[in-house]
């Protein structure tokens, strides 16, 4: 055996950047006259991931899967119920401080305006985190201009303005220029793009392919926009009523599809050749309520393939034909396209 074929034999698996173990989060259901907690909405309900150094992990699913929620519970903006995170292995509230966990993770929400401060100017918002770490005034100042130049708006243009003077793309620019102030390792995006119009998301998306490689980043990507995920991630996670029926490389989620949410959201992608738009409603009916979800596979109220043992028995995440791929459902070997 040659010493490249040993090494490759002998090499220990790579400790992910970001492990989430069993996370649970229930949004408490209050009434009365007292406030009395009578139910919860399982929102994340016992889900685990990891994401490895370098790539970028895409979150799908329909509204209120629990995909924003989960990047919530991973910067500790809302604690989770039960479960660990473990950021570079080590585990946040033991070996991990909450500072040092900020410092390291950044995120970029959706609405560019409501995540900055209509007071602080443009350079005022992107040198504050700095300056809260330790950072001298001065040279968190140079920090912001420099990472003005880096998102591609001109600093003495900018620097001086107000959010309310400049466009949602160029906030959405100052939010990922503020994110990077920090130094971070990975920035999870949370529908960052969602709200730009076609032209401006694919100027920001091109940012953040320049940026990763260029800072070695690492991203959680979140969107609704299946084409999108497609064109940024090198993972994918499939997140339905609060659990994941799917993760998998990009490239099986999306040619081998394995569950049938998975398949029903990607046959809901909107194409521009007329000669492969689908005639047939892909996917029907609203989510099942999260207070009380049904018992054994969450889809089988919709699912058009579903079998009794889906009514009554959980399906558990197994593997694929594809190395990295697994899937949540009972009938994932025979599966048929009913589109």
């Amino acid at each position: 055996m040659n010493d490249a074929a040993l090494n490759q034999k002998t090499r220990k698996p790579e400790t992910p950047l970001l492990e989430v173990r069993e996370i649970t989060k229930l949004f408490p259901i209050k009434s009365g006259f007292f406030g009395r907690s009578t139910n919860s909405v399982r929102a994340v309900d016992g889900i685990s991931f990891n994401v490895l150094r370098g790539e970028t992990l895409g979150v799908v699913g329909e509204s209120g899967c629990g995909k924003s929620t989960t990047a919530r519970l991973i910067v500790d903006l809302i604690s989770p119920d039960n479960g660990d995170i473990f950021f570079n292995g080590r585990r946040l509230g033991t070996d991990l401080s909450l500072n040092e966990l900020r410092r390291n993770v950044q995120m970029v929400f959706q609405d560019s305006y409501a995540s900055l401060n209509p007071r602080l100017t443009i350079e005022d918002t992107i040198s504050f985190g700095p300056i809260v770490h330790g950072m001298l005034r001065e040279k968190a100042r140079r920090l912001a201009w420099d990472l003005l130049s880096k998102v591609g708006l001109e600093p003495k243009r900018f620097a001086g303005r107000y959010p309310h003077e400049i466009s949602g793309g160029q906030r959405q620019r100052v939010n990922i220029a503020r994110a990077l102030a920090v130094n971070p390792k990975m920035i999870i995006l949370d529908e960052s793009v969602s709200a730009l119009d076609k032209s401006v998301e694919a100027q920001v998306l091109n940012l953040l392919i320049d940026l990763k490689q260029e800072l070695d980043l690492t991203y959680i990507f979140i969107s609704h926009d299946l084409n999108v995920v497609k064109f940024m991630a090198d993972r994918v996670i499939v997140m339905y009523l609060g659990e994941i029926v799917e993760v998998g490389p990009v490239e099986s989620i999306y040619l081998e599809t394995a569950h049938p949410y998975s398949r029903s959201l990607l046959a809901s992608m909107p194409s521009m050749d007329p000669d492969r738009r689908s005639e047939h409603v892909a996917l029907t009916g609203d989510p099942p309520n999260p207070i009380n979800p049904p018992s054994g596979c969450r889809f089988h109220p919709r699912c058009p393939i579903a079998i009794e043992k889906c009514k009554t028995d959980k399906p558990l995440l197994h593997v694929q034909k594809t190395r990295g791929h697994f899937a949540a459902c009972h009938l994932t070997e025979n599966i048929q396209q009913p589109f």
